[in-house]
């Protein structure tokens, strides 16, 4: 899996870093700068925590087919109810 920011959505309010700092990182106007990041498969509840916990949904988990990760793929990850 990898990283995708929407950057024209991002907005700097880093509650993905907050709530996942081992994977998010931030540029210096704090903005997320992690776009393409490899998620390893020990990181991924956590890099779907944080994607989750964007609040303008600008954050993506995208396998290597190219297949983008839905809500509910992403709440599982994250051990989170998929209901």
């Amino acid at each position: 899996m990898k990283i995708q920011v929407d950057k024209r959505a991002c907005s700097g309010q880093a509650r993905c870093w907050a709530t996942a700092p081992d994977v998010y990182e931030l540029n210096d106007e704090g903005y997320n700068d992690s776009e393409d990041r490899d998620v390893r498969s020990d990181e991924l509840a956590e890099a779907a925590r944080g994607a989750l916990s964007c609040p303008e949904h600008a954050l993506f988990l995208v396998d290597g087919d190219g297949n983008v990760a839905s809500e509910r793929d992403m709440r599982g990850y994250a051990g989170l109810d998929t209901n």
